[in-house]
């Protein structure tokens, strides 16, 4: 399906043709990205089940946990019933206004996920750089406001996308080269003068993940002074061990996050190499999160064998 040199009116439907170049194989690319969903679906209602019910995790970095495992079975949910029907069933139209709900929802729970990953910064800043004030500082009302800001911020940013978009009224096609709707591979469909909505997707990228990756390596300049000044071997690997987790998380997600982008915006990779390297970002992060802090984690370790050791049972 290509693009014709017609125009149209605000459009009610657009088309979303996968991955353009491997359309013959896109039925075997959904098997591996569906096993990352299932994983991702998997891993993320664990840590929803454990974190609430386990005592011990009743602390600032899992209740981070809990809410960045809500927002990645988000994302699943945003993008993966819509890909996989366009992989295996060639359903391929989209509602213009579905369409644009897809990529407001896809956005703000990225920007969302940015914004958790700097307060779990801050939580490790504290907790090794102030320990004798980590619980009078990250108090229960503290989270809250915190994960108010994170939202509203992304919600705010992020919902000024879809009503620009709505705002234009001519598109020279109404076919999408991507497996999902994404700002960008939306705005090039325009056929009037877009500069305000690709100024405006670049701030709030800037606005979000820049911010948030500047003050979260900042935290980790101040967290790994903080540790080689401790005196003992031990006490520096202990310090460390406590970051390791979320360092994994926080570099799977900018590093992802920024080829993805710059690769978009600047670069001059093949369109397939662009639409696969944005479909690893959006899924591997939820899949790979609550593995690492289950790895990491010797309570949530704990709980998931229990849960399997009763499922065990129940079936003898």
């Amino acid at each position: 399906m290509g693009s014709t040199n017609m125009s149209y009116l605000t459009p009610t439907t657009v088309i979303l043709i996968g991955i353009p170049g491997l359309e013959h194989v896109q039925f075997w690319i959904g098997f591996p990205f569906f096993g990352l969903c299932l994983v991702a679906l998997l891993g993320n209602i664990l840590l929803l089940i454990i974190i609430p019910t386990e005592r011990s995790l009743h602390q600032p970095m899992y209740i981070f946990l809990a809410v960045l495992a809500a927002t990645d079975l988000g994302l699943c949910v945003a993008i993966a019933p819509k890909m996989l029907a366009i992989f295996w069933f060639g359903s391929c139209s989209m509602a213009f206004d579905a369409c644009l709900t897809q990529l407001f929802f896809i956005h703000a729970l990225q920007g969302m996920e940015s914004g958790i990953l700097l307060a779990m910064a801050f939580d490790r800043y504290v907790a090794i750089c102030n320990p004798l004030r980590h619980s009078s500082i990250l108090t229960p009302r503290f989270l809250f406001r915190v994960m108010l800001m994170v939202v509203i911020r992304a919600t705010i940013l992020v919902g000024v996308l879809p009503i620009l978009l709505k705002q234009l009224r001519r598109f020279h096609s109404v076919v999408i080269v991507h497996s999902y709707c994404e700002h960008m591979a939306v705005v090039k469909l325009a056929a009037e003068d877009v500069h305000v909505n690709k100024s405006y997707g670049l701030f709030v990228a800037f606005a979000i993940l820049g911010f948030d990756m500047i003050f979260v390596f900042i935290s980790y300049v101040l967290i790994f002074r903080a540790v080689f000044r401790l005196p003992q071997k031990e006490a520096r690997i202990k310090a460390f061990n406590t970051c390791t987790a979320h360092i994994v998380v926080f570099l799977e997600f900018y590093i992802l996050a920024f080829f993805s982008f710059l690769s978009h915006r600047f670069g001059h990779v093949s369109p397939y190499t662009h639409i696969l390297l944005s479909t690893i970002y959006l899924l591997v992060p939820p899949a790979l999160n609550p593995i690492v802090y289950g790895v990491k984690t010797k309570e949530i370790r704990r709980r998931v064998a229990q849960i399997f050791t009763l499922k065990q049972d129940i079936q003898k």
